[in-house]
């Protein structure tokens, strides 16, 4: 698997604590979504470690496409519903590569 699953097509909300360490689901298998609970094991796919810099609510990706990760971005808008549960990967338009 080289594609991440769509977990949902849009972002879930979460209290962060601040200081604390998180563990943010990349492959989208987690059924703990948006953290990780190991399903990613034997895949390419490793948790993103982060500390919250600020605690309350914060919107973390669940479709697996930001480019902000683990914040939300927006790319879940260009995500049909249809993909969601499916691997998926956003074609690149060009405008951020370099």
């Amino acid at each position: 698997m080289n594609k991440p699953i769509v977990a949902n097509n849009k972002p879930i909300p979460v209290e962060l604590e601040a200081g604390k360490d998180y563990y943010f689901c990349t492959c989208g298998k987690s059924s703990n979504q948006p953290f990780c609970d190991g399903s990613h094991k034997g895949t390419d796919f490793a948790p993103k470690a982060f500390t919250a810099e600020k605690g309350g609510k914060a919107f973390l990706c669940q479709c697996k496409q930001t480019r902000n990760s683990p914040f939300c971005d927006g790319a879940h808008a260009k995500i049909p519903a249809d993909q969601v549960g499916l691997e998926f990967v956003l074609e690149s338009d060009g405008a951020d590569d370099a």
